[in-house]
């Protein structure tokens, strides 16, 4: 029987269990995007706590698909050396480290980026504080380029996978969304031409890294919004990418605008509140042959395990909870199965633009309250 302190390999890349640190943006990198040593170590920590993969915060491939400040960036050579410790510090204590590669698209602004955001279609629509410009064709043939070089420099310089973002509204998601996408060119209309963009990055990705290299890709299950991208279609799209050889898929859903369907929900206080992406992730797990990842709202050690031994899932994947607790895959794997302790205030996130780096707020308020207490 499966369970989750498995010891499981993703093409070549051997994890010591089957829980996974979900991308977050931590906004602890430079100006230029490049990993700091405040980064290495919190990587280093989720290593040192047990973590079986670790993916880390949305990496740009280019300067326009930035979003926020200390984010990781990926466009050049310059960032080798901080890319290889963080490596390090990850590899000492028996992680894998996967870089997410991503393009905001439409939910960067002119603010972040110094010009206008680009997107599949010139559409104002909710989870874009502005209207952006549409790409054209062979602007598209550019940033498939840009994805295959960022994820070959990722391979060089000792990151074990990549993972591309293809979730939450960002550039690959508003391609695949009819809501976004209203393209009337090979990229647009049906799913099969929606799934285009994506599906040649994947190809340009893997041609840059190889076959034996891990490459993942995350995806909604659904937008979670009126107009966007459907259950149905996500499936198809797995499919669809389970067919290319992809070596893993993590299921999420929704956008900044999907109302209580948004990606990163609060108040999560009981176990039926819980993995609330699991249903999605259970059907494509169904439909297609390669592993698949579920995020959402787990704390629960009996949940995360359930899903494991009922096989709706391969891997678990969280992020707020490694925030508060780094060490929790040791504390389960030891015995103390008790629930995360995260209280899903996302708290967690308010630091990183004031403090440049984000941290759990209710551990600091506890610390702080323990030391006037002395």
């Amino acid at each position: 029987m499966r369970t989750l302190f498995d010891e499981t390999v993703i093409n070549g890349m051997r994890l010591r269990n089957r829980l996974v640190r979900s991308a977050t943006w931590e906004g602890m990198c430079d100006g230029n995007g490049h990993a700091t040593s405040r980064l290495a170590a919190c990587y280093g920590g989720l290593a040192q706590g047990g973590v079986g993969l670790i993916i880390s915060g949305y990496c740009y491939v280019r300067p326009d698909g930035r979003q926020f400040p200390g984010q990781m960036g990926l466009c050049d050579d310059s960032g080798a050396a901080a890319m290889r410790e963080l490596c390090d510090a990850v590899h000492r204590d028996g992680g894998a480290l996967c870089l997410q590669l991503v393009h905001t698209g439409g939910q960067s602004s002119s603010r972040a980026i110094g010009c206008t955001p680009v997107a599949p279609s010139a559409v104002k629509i909710d989870q874009y504080g502005e209207e952006p410009r549409e790409l054209t064709v062979a602007e598209i043939g550019d940033l498939v380029r840009a994805f295959a070089d960022a994820a070959a420099r990722a391979k060089a310089w000792g990151c074990d996978a990549v993972q591309l973002h293809a979730a939450h509204g960002y550039l690959i998601s508003q391609f695949l969304s009819p809501l976004a996408n209203r393209r009337s060119d090979r990229y647009g209309g049906d799913i099969a031409g929606r799934s285009r963009f994506l599906l040649e990055v994947c190809r340009a990705v893997r041609a840059a890294v190889g076959e034996d290299y891990p490459v993942l890709v995350k995806l909604n299950g659904s937008d979670n919004l009126a107009g966007g991208l459907e259950p149905d279609d996500a499936v198809a799209v797995a499919r669809m990418l389970d067919e290319e050889g992809i070596d893993a898929i993590e299921v999420s859903g929704g956008t900044p605008a999907s109302g209580k369907g948004v990606p990163v929900r609060q108040g999560i206080e009981s176990r039926d509140q819980e993995a609330y992406n699991l249903p999605l992730a259970a059907r494509i797990k169904q439909a297609v042959d390669c592993p698949v990842m579920v995020v959402g709202g787990l704390r629960s050690y009996d949940v995360a395990d359930g899903i494991i031994r009922r096989e709706e899932a391969d891997y678990v994947a969280m992020a707020r909870p490694f925030i508060r607790e780094p060490s929790l895959p040791l504390r389960w794997e030891k015995g103390d199965e008790g629930r995360a302790r995260c209280i899903s205030c996302n708290g967690c996130f308010k630091p990183g633009l004031k403090e440049g780096g984000i941290y759990c707020v209710v551990n600091r308020i506890e610390r702080e309250s323990s030391a006037l207490s002395l």
